[in-house]
């Protein structure tokens, strides 16, 4: 028996771990408060759901074109332009299944075996994954005392690997929005060194304070991501979008044709719907997450709990002792949180609460903590 391999399965997935997310989900009893869950606890709008009602009854249920069905490219074209104030073309957007496939087949196009990529620590558990996947290295970018990316820390560890950066503003874990400036010192440091900005943009619309601003109003060297899934609450609609120049397109289609061919057809007419629609719902759902926010910030603060307020998001990031045995007790005690280092080594000493569930859960939540944690 010569020349038998080590294992019958890949070192990418044997050296993958499973979301720490997921695993507080698994402990946790079924009457238990979900403050661990990053989706918006809404029905998608009624005008959403008619238009995919609509979509069945006529029979639009086969393949779309692989980028998305045009009408939809050319809305988000127009939302790029009014909204986010940079230029892109219909043929310049791909629509996927979720900001999740954008986020793979943007890391695919660029990132060679050996390549680094810079991510902040604590960051969304998804980019180290995809990153590591793809046989690439992350970069880990501490954050500073507000919980933000600064510029000169990128400068300091840019180095000849270097091949790109992820930005997620508003950011999770933290709910940190970046400011103006930093976005275009981000911008103008792509262009100097030749690097690709990934811009996460999937929380734009849930800002409490400062603005939104996307990178690709400052340079081309930029791959924006988004989706409807937050913004309309659609998470399990699963209808993301890419946007950038032709020569990365070009290359995130070859990536999209064959995991994916096209997204969803029904879910495309769905989030048409949504982005050409009324827009009273995403602001309702701002002011209320706004509010569910104020509660929560104000019982951390009564338990002397030091937690930056989040600007965007609906993520709190307070800091704790121990936040593995925190979460724990939390959990045994039937409020789901996350703990930081879910996130990455710089999370250590934090925990992740949603706030993205009602005021009189997060209340109780709030009582069952006070206990707890005293």
């Amino acid at each position: 028996m010569e020349n038998m391999p080590g294992s019958k399965f890949a070192d990418r997935v044997l050296n993958l771990n499973i979301s720490g997310i997921r695993k507080m989900f698994e402990t946790a009893g079924s009457d238990a408060i979900n403050l661990g869950l990053g989706q918006p606890d809404f029905d998608t709008p009624p005008h959403i759901k008619k238009a995919a009602i609509d979509a069945i009854n006529s029979g639009f249920t086969g393949y779309t074109a692989g980028p998305g069905i045009i009408e939809l490219r050319e809305e988000l074209s127009r939302k790029f332009k009014e909204e986010n104030s940079f230029n892109v073309e219909p043929s310049e957007i791909i629509v996927t299944s979720g900001a999740s496939e954008a986020l793979e087949i943007a890391i695919a196009s660029i990132v060679n075996p050996g390549d680094e990529v810079m991510i902040a620590n604590p960051g969304f558990v998804s980019y180290n994954a995809l990153v590591n996947i793809m046989g690439g290295k992350v970069s880990s970018i501490p954050l500073d005392d507000e919980l933000a990316i600064c510029p000169e820390t990128i400068i300091e560890k840019i180095n000849s690997k270097t091949k790109a950066i992820i930005i997620n503003s508003p950011a999770n874990p933290t709910g940190t929005v970046q400011t103006k400036k930093d976005i275009k010192a981000f911008a103008e440091i792509a262009d100097d060194y030749n690097i690709t900005i990934i811009s996460d943009e999937v929380y734009e619309h849930f800002i409490y304070e400062g603005e939104h601003v996307s990178p690709a109003q400052f340079t081309d060297n930029v791959i924006t991501i988004n989706a409807v899934s937050k913004t309309y609450a659609m998470t399990g609609w699963r209808i993301g979008y890419v946007a950038a120049k032709n020569e990365y397109v070009e290359h995130m289609l070859k990536v999209h044709q064959y995991v994916q061919a096209c997204a969803n057809s029904i879910a495309q007419k769905a989030a048409l719907a949504a982005i050409s629609g009324p827009q009273d719902s995403v602001i309702f759902m701002r002011e209320e997450f706004l509010r569910r926010r104020d509660v929560l910030m104000a019982g951390l603060k009564s338990m002397g709990l030091h937690c930056v307020v989040p600007k965007g998001a609906f993520y709190a990031f307070p800091e704790v002792d121990d936040c593995t045995e925190v979460a724990g007790k939390l959990i045994s005690n039937g409020v789901i949180v996350v703990p930081g280092t879910a996130f990455g080594d710089g999370g250590d000493g934090h925990i992740r609460i949603s706030y993205a569930s009602s005021i009189s859960n997060i209340q109780k939540a709030l009582k069952i903590m006070e206990k707890v944690l005293a």
